[in-house]
């Protein structure tokens, strides 16, 4: 016996639960399968951060950069409790690429693509003002620039995603393998093993959000169909026990002019990240003593004093289509993958913890044409989001 669903989502990260969300406001019989937990791969081992993309607009990724920030502050406005403004700043060296004028037509830009609200303003921080910025290297220092994004827990506010979903009606399968996938007379069976259960669910829809497994998970659906390629990319941080910043330090590598962020979670600092092709098994990532030593010798640069005993290192992959370009100057937009020869299936291939919502609302408008008309219960844009019995809120950042 099988159940049947309008759409089912393969992958409990962000992006899957978002999905979710969305799918389940706009009325349809929504169900999620997730292998062990959600947000237990790249989800929980981001920057932790909510933002616009200050960077992307020297690539010229004018849309993605409105969007994020508009879909930043829906999240400050109906999740207050996991999502929170913080304080940047950008130092500028004699040895920094990046000149003062340039920052200043980036920030002058990136404020009015915020609709100059009152968290789009920047100002540059006065010398007088300097020694209070956490033990910054003064020496060489041209200015600095203070400008505002927003932080959260990139785990906690997945989880709250799904409760939100869970509570317009949405299916959790958790942990749940998906073992093999049929296409056959219009309708998807996932044949899927539950604990000590197995079933078949029946899915007009299918969307495959599985991450750094979506071409695995693409290789168990028949009849079979090549898939893009992709490269993954891993991104370590670092815990270290200094005292948190008062902010978020946008700081440049002085060895390959990668952009770094040094800034504060939980009381301590966290640094991150790095961007290196991953090859081998998603679920056997881990930092390795070259991207150790990498961000700590930036932190050191900037921070001469700061205590780098390190408390915690973790490593997550982002998921690229493979190119010609250099993985920094990549666009971050999500891809959302159709098969011509599989209607109603679609797979994502990378995505912005801060644009889940609005990457939910394309694909469901994608599918919407191959699905029944049903009555829409809530608007995601209006939907209220809670930490999950058990969490607790983000500590606030002053």
């Amino acid at each position: 016996m099988s159940e049947f669903y309008d759409i089912g989502i393969i992958g409990g990260g962000i992006q899957g639960c978002g999905l979710a969300q969305a799918a389940a406001a706009a009325g349809y019989r929504t169900v999620v399968f997730e292998r062990e937990a959600l947000a237990q791969g790249t989800s929980s081992k981001s920057s932790k951060l909510i933002h616009g993309g200050l960077r992307y607009l020297e690539s010229g990724q004018l849309g993605l950069v409105r969007q994020s920030l508009y879909e930043r502050e829906l999240l400050i406005r109906n999740a207050p409790q996991l999502v929170q403004h913080i304080p940047f700043y950008i130092p500028i060296y004699k040895q920094t690429s990046r000149r003062r004028w340039q920052l200043f037509v980036g920030l002058s830009l990136y404020a009015a693509l915020g609709n100059f609200k009152p968290h789009a303003c920047f100002r540059r921080v006065p010398p007088v003002e300097w020694a209070d910025l956490d033990g910054l290297q003064t020496r060489d220092l041209q200015a600095v620039y203070q400008y505002w994004d927003a932080q959260t827990d990139d785990a906690k506010l997945t989880r709250a995603v799904m409760q939100s979903a869970q509570k317009l009606g949405a299916s959790l399968l958790c942990p749940a393998t998906v073992e093999r996938i049929d296409y056959q007379s219009g309708e998807y069976y996932v044949a899927y093993a539950h604990g000590r259960t197995s079933g078949i669910a029946r899915c007009v829809m299918l969307i495959n959000a599985a991450g750094p497994w979506v071409d695995q998970v693409h290789s168990l659906i028949k009849p079979a169909c090549e898939f893009p390629k992709i490269e993954l990319v891993q991104g370590t941080h670092l815990l270290v026990r200094q005292m948190a910043p008062k902010g978020v330090y946008y700081v440049e590598s002085p060895s390959d002019r990668r952009a770094v962020f040094v800034m504060p979670w939980y009381g301590q600092t966290l640094i991150g990240t790095t961007e290196q092709v991953y090859h081998g098994d998603p679920a056997q990532v881990q930092p390795t003593e070259h991207e150790v030593d990498y961000l700590r010798s930036i932190a050191h640069h900037y921070f001469p004093h700061l205590d780098n005993t390190l408390v915690q290192q973790f490593a997550g992959l982002r998921v690229l289509p493979k190119g010609e370009q250099s993985i920094f100057n990549r666009p971050r937009d999500t891809v959302v993958h159709i098969m011509p020869t599989l209607p109603g299936y679609v797979a994502l291939i990378g995505g912005k913890l801060t644009g889940y919502r609005a990457t939910a609302q394309k694909v469901l408008q994608m599918l919407k044409p191959g699905l029944r008309t049903r009555m829409p219960v809530a608007d995601t844009r209006e939907l209220k989001l809670e930490p999950v019995k058990g969490d607790a809120a983000i500590m606030t950042i002053k």
